[in-house]
């Protein structure tokens, strides 16, 4: 039996299946499937392609300054030979080893000629099939089983795999907790306790305090707060990032995406800004996305105090949690979306709904639209006389 050869990859190709995958039309998963290409790889290009689409707009001498630069960088590289190359791999290992197996994947580039992909894998501590494996899509049963397993993390968000286990776990269909955890971890799920503090967050990940503690939140853009939550759809999966004011429980953006990064969440909240000023506090949970360096360099350029959830706490950021809620039982879960379209269409129905005619009891039977505008008659609001937010499906964003 011949063995397979390697796969290379021409740069149009490349670009075609990471814009694909910027317009977030299809999930990774059909992605991989349709150009049979790794999803670790396609989240690379696409992070590449938003890295690099600066470079597009570089002209005179800016960009002779750059190009002489990469010449006295190449020559350097001849210089010090393979030893330095491969030392500069092993600070990148050091500095990276907290991060998960796909993110240590997502390391690995095919491009670079003086490092084979078997001994850039060594010195990611991966083995070389990892990097040429490529992951079959989620079954019909375990997207089932994923629906499930969010619709009772809503009600019990405490449960873990144990217990989440024994929930959903019938004598037609026994479940192992090897099963429960693999799934509950792709869709981003944890069992919300407190915890004993028993290890100290990575020292290169910035954390914050919480800082809404016996705060009185009584004015629109005081606090807002941000999260992403997993969104089920009859072939795979999205995710969703919002943005939400505290006090009238209005949502100022969001945003959906394919790949759990951080670009999203990053353009979630500079909508909101850009379309409502800048608040005075914005509270997140301790995920990656929100401890990255992208993410906090611009909430401190704004001079925005960041404010962070306790680990494992149920309450820190309720208003959020509340709403995601909200928007499962009412929408998702009834219409089981069978395309991103149709997923994005979904929810932007919803989302001016949610805002403009849903009423709250918690908000003496206000809409979150007419609180945050300081109105008090409802009907005051027309779409004629407030724009939403443009919005476009390239993007999926509105």
């Amino acid at each position: 039996m011949s063995k397979k050869g390697r796969r290379n990859f021409s740069a149009a190709f490349k670009a075609k299946v990471a814009v694909e995958a910027l317009k977030e039309q299809s999930t990774l998963a059909e992605l991989a499937s349709k150009y049979e290409v790794h999803p670790t790889q396609i989240t690379e290009w696409k992070k590449q392609l938003l890295s690099g689409s600066e470079e597009l707009f570089e002209t005179g001498k800016k960009a002779h300054k750059e190009a002489d630069l990469e010449q006295e960088k190449d020559e350097l590289y001849k210089v010090v030979g393979q030893l330095k190359i491969e030392n500069d791999w092993l600070k990148k290992k050091s500095l990276n080893r907290s991060l998960a197996k796909t993110g240590r994947l997502a390391l690995v580039n095919k491009a670079e000629k003086r490092l084979s992909i078997q001994r850039q894998c060594e010195l990611l501590d991966l083995p070389r099939s990892s990097y040429y494996y490529t992951p079959s899509e989620e079954t019909a049963e375990n997207l089932d089983l994923m629906d499930m397993i969010d619709k009772t993390h809503l009600k019990h968000p405490y449960y873990g795999v144990k217990r989440m286990r024994a929930e959903l776990s019938t004598p037609q269909r026994p479940l192992n907790e090897k099963r429960i955890r693999r799934l509950m971890r792709k869709m981003g799920l944890e069992a919300i306790y407190p915890k004993s503090n028993t290890s100290k967050p990575c020292k290169w990940n910035e954390k914050f305090p919480y800082l809404l503690r016996g705060v009185d939140i009584e004015r629109a853009n005081q606090v807002w707060s941000t999260d992403i939550t997993y969104i089920p759809m009859a072939r795979g999966f999205m995710y969703l990032c919002a943005v939400i004011d505290w006090q009238s429980r209005y949502i100022l953006s969001w945003t959906l995406s394919n790949t759990l990064t951080t670009d999203f969440c990053i353009e979630a909240v500079q909508q909101a800004i850009d379309r409502y000023g800048v608040p005075e506090i914005i509270n997140t949970d301790q995920g990656s996305q929100f401890t990255s360096e992208e993410y906090v360099t611009m909430v401190k350029g704004y001079g925005i105090r960041h404010s962070m959830d306790g680990k494992g706490r149920a309450t820190d950021n309720i208003a959020i949690e509340r709403f995601w809620r909200s928007l499962k039982y009412e929408n998702i879960y009834l219409y089981s979306y069978k395309s991103s379209l149709e997923l994005y269409t979904g929810i932007k129905e919803y989302m001016a709904f949610y805002n403009e005619e849903r009423k709250h009891q918690s908000l003496e039977e206000k809409t979150p639209k007419a609180v945050y505008m300081g109105l008090n008659d409802p009907t005051a609001f027309t779409t004629e006389n407030f724009l939403y937010g443009s919005s476009s499906f390239g993007g999926l964003t509105a």
